[in-house]
């Protein structure tokens, strides 16, 4: 069975639109096995990924082999015309429905991660969601729990402090502006909380161009792009991957062909 620990890379599926059904569809049979997505239909377009899954499934491939997650969005984070639960409700029943809405849209009567797409208002709101995330967990219908955009350190220990059920994820926007989240890596190190980061390449385009990076891909025979990903899977951090490219699907895969030496992975740790 699929679990957050096992995926080492991720498709997301932001922003594909009328075209996500095809693309998950296409990233599951290039072999990814974990598939991001959000019950947010302003970025997201969830009911395609559940047909994109629902065309792959078949003897040789069970749900139980995928990792599906998905996110509460508050409504912040929501288009005020296509809220995907009733934005009257108490917060606890908010999350009871987009919980709901994620499963019919996915086809599935599981999530492997529930992630609250950011930090509320306050902490109190904040715990407040979670409490209810947690609810879902003892219900059966979420396995483990996750946050996402969380850049402050000391926000993300007190959820995790207060928390009955232990963030088992923590997504966040890998890039320079938060010094690639180092001091919140060392945490979640500490903590076994797992790193996924997003906007991984689209953020660094001067780390892919940074001689190191591009020595080792001409070493390697790879592209910058797979030396970056390859040694993030080695820091154990679980990267996001949205390409539309299924070339790019596959040369994100050939990752797990070769391994950087310690010494090759130092010369990177040093840019980020």
């Amino acid at each position: 069975m699929a679990n957050a620990r096992a995926v080492k890379m991720i498709y997301g599926t932001a922003w594909k639109k009328a075209n996500t059904a095809h693309l998950v569809s296409v990233a599951i049979q290039q072999g990814f096995r974990g598939i991001d997505t959000a019950c947010q239909p302003k970025h997201y377009d969830e009911a395609g990924v559940g047909a994109g899954v629902a065309a792959c499934l078949n003897g040789a491939l069970t749900r139980a082999d995928l990792y599906l997650q998905t996110k509460f969005t508050p409504l912040s984070g929501q288009d005020p015309m296509k809220i995907p639960y009733d934005p009257k409700a108490p917060l606890s029943e908010q999350v009871a429905q987009s919980l709901a809405a994620s499963l019919q849209n996915l086809r599935t009567t599981y999530l492997d991660c529930l992630i609250l797409h950011s930090p509320l208002a306050n902490s109190k709101q904040t715990l407040e969601a979670w409490r209810a995330m947690e609810s879902l967990v003892a219900g059966g219908g979420v396995r483990c729990l996750g946050i996402s955009n969380c850049y402050q350190l000391g926000e993300l220990q007190a959820l995790f402090h207060s928390a009955l059920i232990k963030p088992s994820v923590l997504q966040n926007r890998f890039y320079a502006d938060t010094r690639y989240d180092r001091e919140i890596r060392a945490f979640c190190r500490q903590q076994r909380i797992i790193y996924q980061s997003f906007w991984t390449l689209t953020a660094n385009p001067h780390l892919l161009a940074h001689a190191a990076i591009t020595g080792l891909a001409s070493h390697y025979g790879r592209t910058p792009a797979q030396i970056l990903f390859r040694y993030l899977t080695q820091s154990d951090i679980v990267p996001l991957t949205g390409t539309s490219s299924e070339s790019h699907m596959r040369e994100d895969l050939g990752i797990f062909e070769f391994e950087l030496a310690a010494i090759e992975r130092e010369a990177v740790d040093a840019l980020l």
